[in-house]
């Protein structure tokens, strides 16, 4: 790897070197003058004349508590979790274990087929119902992944039946998914309007969401493998936020691969990655979005939209786009 170094480092950091590890990934790392606590992890957006940046304070702690830290499990952890170190003396102390990771096990892809029984959805422009497309295209998309053999899926429904929002992500969690998909369509009064569009969590609703999970009284499993019941509300707030911040990256990402995926075989909208509040996106360790398959309010959409042979053309790119997800996860990993 090609290196770059600052001339000199300040208070707890002695020395930074950057460079380029892989073609399209960059290595950032810190030479310490001594043992450190994590305290917080943040991304800032651009401010003005400012660039957007990456906060990460430090807090000394003692040898003896680093390596407790480092016994329990890796301090900042890609698997949306960051465990660390208890620090004496304020900001507050801050400590969790790690998730444990799943051992070659198959990732778990959980499909929402949006809508169903009582709820029909959107009414298309010539009566086609939503959630007779969403259970349609959710089965294609089961038979496609399941057939590679590299995937276990499950579905939040199979048949014409209503599934209330919040049972969605609880199946999903139940599942251990390591992926959530939500299949809609869309409709608008322009009945020109058409293409496909890709969801993921807003800002305002993963805060919202964020303190909602750290008031439950039970906290056990509120995270994926942490138990948080001996935390303060404080410690739960932080740790829920950073696992909530790591999710949405993840989702993003994919967010980004199925628009260039779905390109190859369908229209999409203008800015096709958007942001909103929906409930099924609010799982704080499932990597989640919801995928607006087209308008039913456009004849031309909903023609495709009820042909197998189109829907199969979008399972396909939603494959291809799954595939490069877990080959950047598993990229990650080896790195």
């Amino acid at each position: 790897m090609a290196q770059s170094r600052a001339p000199g480092g300040v208070g707890a950091i002695s020395a930074l070197r950057w460079g380029l590890f892989t073609p399209g990934t960059s290595r950032l790392v810190f030479d310490l003058a001594g043992p450190v606590g994590i305290v917080r992890i943040e991304r800032l957006p651009a401010a003005g004349p400012l660039p957007a940046r990456l906060a990460l304070d430090l807090a000394p702690v003692t040898p003896a508590q680093f390596d407790q830290a480092v016994k329990a499990g890796p301090m900042v952890s890609s698997a949306a979790m960051v465990a660390a170190i208890p620090i004496p003396a304020p900001p507050p102390a801050v400590a969790a274990p790690a998730a444990k990771p799943k051992a070659n096990a198959k990732p778990i892809i959980v499909i929402d087929a949006g809508h169903g029984g009582i709820d029909p959805g959107t009414i298309g422009a010539s009566g086609t119902l939503e959630k007779n497309v969403t259970l349609a295209t959710a089965r294609q998309l089961r038979r496609q992944l399941q057939a590679t053999g590299r995937y276990k899926v499950v579905m939040t429904r199979d048949s014409d039946v209503y599934v209330p929002l919040r049972d969605r992500i609880a199946i999903a969690r139940a599942a251990h998914g390591d992926m959530f998909i939500s299949l809609h369509a869309d409709a608008y009064d322009l009945a020109t309007l058409r293409g496909a569009s890709i969801y993921t969590l807003s800002e305002d609703a993963s805060d919202s969401e964020a303190a909602a999970l750290a008031a439950k009284e039970n906290k056990s499993d509120v995270i994926a493998g942490v138990d948080l019941t001996q935390e303060s509300s404080t410690v739960s707030s932080i740790l829920i936020d950073l696992a909530q911040r790591e999710t949405k990256n993840r989702s993003v990402q994919f967010a980004g691969l199925l628009v260039g995926a779905l390109k190859n075989d369908t229209q999409v909208l203008r800015n096709a990655h958007r942001y909103a509040g929906f409930v099924v996106l609010k799982a704080p360790d499932i990597p989640s979005v919801l995928i607006e398959l087209g308008y039913l309010s456009s004849k031309a959409d909903e023609r495709l939209l009820t042909t197998a042979g189109h829907r199969g053309k979008i399972a396909k790119d939603i494959l291809r786009a799954v595939d490069a997800y877990f080959d950047w996860q598993a990229h990650l990993k080896r790195s």
